[in-house]
């Protein structure tokens, strides 16, 4: 153990928050060690520590749920493998890390957009979860992607869908509306997806689409896609 991941280890355990570990706990989070700190402490260790690729390694090899988290935030994603996405994605025990490590890191990969497509095919449930993620993940992050590579992700979804497994079904609902959002002709698309999927003979695809169809056709949404759209034009 180096001397930095030493002194970061110890101050974790010195923040340790048992209060906060029993909340997560009540929301399914139960990895086997963690300390129950807030992402808003680690996002200030990670201020201090900028980006270090082999320390974010040194971190992950503690298994320390929070540790993990810390890595995702402080890992340089030009240096992260495909080997150690492999890895990391194996290691996975709570849709918490899951969604951390998808939306912090491993989306800003060049590898994001193969693995969403291998990893929305795998069986293991946070695994297929995290391809969904960040197939949710690009959608927000990836401003200059090509409406193309999310029509696909369309298809993946419509092929996920089915799922009734609660952490892969709210993974899926979250690719759909997110992809459906940003932009006209992608909300097209997902609304059209999602009246396919409705039509599918599972509860989970009948809850995914009728919870994102509600959504895409809000007010709410359709107003912002229009002023997007307008402010677009001039």
């Amino acid at each position: 153990m180096s001397t930095q991941l030493r002194q970061i280890v110890g101050e974790l355990e010195a923040m340790a928050d048992p209060q906060c570990v029993a909340g997560l706990a009540r929301y399914g989070v139960r990895p086997k060690k963690i300390l129950g700190i807030s992402i808003t402490k680690l996002m200030e260790i990670e201020k201090r520590t900028g980006k270090n690729h082999d320390l974010a390694i040194e971190l992950w090899r503690t298994g320390i749920h929070d540790a993990r988290l810390l890595a995702c935030l402080i890992d340089d994603p030009r240096r992260v493998t495909e080997a150690q996405m492999e890895k990391w994605v194996r290691d996975f025990d709570s849709w918490v890390i899951c969604d951390g490590c998808c939306g912090h890191l491993f989306d800003r990969t060049p590898f994001a957009y193969q693995k969403a497509d291998e990893w929305s095919r795998r069986k293991e449930e946070y695994v297929k979860r995290a391809g969904f993620v960040l197939m949710a993940c690009l959608a927000v992050h990836d401003k200059k992607a090509d409406d193309e590579v999310f029509l696909e992700f369309l298809q993946m979804i419509r092929r996920g869908s089915n799922d009734e497994r609660n952490y892969v079904r709210k993974a899926v609902n979250w690719a759909l509306r997110t992809i459906g959002k940003r932009n006209l002709r992608l909300h097209a698309e997902a609304i059209k997806t999602g009246e396919r999927i409705r039509k599918l003979d599972s509860k989970a695809a009948k809850w995914i689409a009728s919870d994102a169809l509600r959504e895409l056709r809000s007010e709410e949404v359709m107003s912002r896609l229009k002023k997007r759209r307008l402010k677009s034009l001039h």
